[in-house]
């Protein structure tokens, strides 16, 4: 049974990851409207009678995202039935269904009424939280056999403060970043990582502002992940987990700035903006997968706490041992 668990969360992921980089192609390549005013059907039609790329790419969006949900709506019901003891499995199922239709919410709220930028620029977001919750259901069901252990896992507070900042500073990255295709600011600055053309000194309207702003953002969350990494290395070398963590965190935030940079000097390169939208997907993945060891660390804290009472109790020789470790 486990098995083919295995081989089924491992395609509805692959199947949420595809929905976040359909989403983005649909924004890219301005196929929003390619289905009209009309969800879930296309044109009013089920089978439109009048075929163009937009409508292809919007349709083929819509049939994935729902073909996807069944996948998770059947995967949810296993995994609870499966590893439902787990004590974060519930939670998880929970949560990855209600982002799943709180998504399709706003993409059919978008086609039938519109909405502003300001407001789908979120739906990329919620679309990532509703990935990683996925993507963490599958870990959970790998770790059956114990290939991602963390059972033991014990974080410094330093860490534990900056994995929860890093992660909730890394939406205000992937909102300005969301935005900046929403606002078709993609290209508003010719230069990077300076704002220039040929005028030398601050932004000079609201969409020079805006993608710079996520410049900004980005910056900082490269810099931040580059001071997790260091003290990766130098406090958790012995962590597998953690070690090996933040060392695919800061490649794939490093691959993440070469994609922005290189979506201004190709001129907005589809591929390249997919790959951005394909490498800080993964990324929050990673810091999600964080934020789990942040959570069992701190269960394991308090577990050892209750063990050392219950030693000292026993042996209150041992007071001053276990006070040391």
């Amino acid at each position: 049974m486990y098995r083919s668990l295995k081989w089924f969360s491992v395609l509805t992921t692959i199947g949420m990851l595809f929905i976040l980089l359909g989403g983005a192609l649909v924004t890219k390549t301005e196929s929003g409207m390619g289905c009209g005013r009309s969800w879930p059907l296309c044109n009013g039609q089920l089978i439109p009678a009048e075929i163009t790329s937009e409508l292809v790419i919007e349709l083929a969006h819509r049939v994935v995202s729902g073909s996807v949900g069944i996948m998770l709506i059947i995967l949810s019901i296993m995994t609870w039935r499966a590893i439902g003891h787990i004590r974060e499995t519930k939670f998880l199922v929970i949560t990855s269904l209600l982002f799943l239709v709180l998504q399709g919410l706003i993409g059919a709220a978008a086609v039938i009424w519109g909405q502003s930028d300001f407001i789908l620029a979120a739906h990329f977001g919620i679309s990532l939280v509703s990935f990683s919750t996925v993507f963490l259901l599958t870990l959970l069901i790998f770790e059956v056999d114990k290939k991602f252990q963390a059972e033991k896992l014990v974080l410094d507070k330093r860490m534990k403060k900056h994995i929860i900042g890093v992660t909730l500073y890394s939406f205000i990255v992937v909102y300005t970043g969301a935005l900046v295709r929403h606002v078709n600011a993609s290209l508003v600055c010719r230069d990077w990582p300076l704002c220039l053309n040929d005028q030398p000194g601050l932004p000079t309207n609201m969409y020079e502002w805006v993608q710079m702003s996520h410049r900004a953002a980005a910056g900082l969350i490269f810099i931040w992940i580059g001071y997790l990494l260091f003290l990766a290395i130098k406090h958790y070398r012995h962590e597998k987990i953690v070690y090996w963590g933040w060392i695919i965190s800061f490649t794939l935030v490093s691959l993440q700035v070469i994609a922005g940079a290189f979506i201004i000097f190709l001129r907005g390169n589809l591929y390249i903006a997919l790959a951005h939208a394909f490498f800080i997907t993964c990324l929050f993945g990673m810091l999600s997968y964080f934020i789990l060891l942040t959570y069992r660390s701190n269960h394991n804290s308090t577990a050892l706490q209750m063990q050392n009472k219950q030693a000292v109790e026993k042996d209150p020789s041992q007071s001053s041992f276990l006070s040391i470790k």
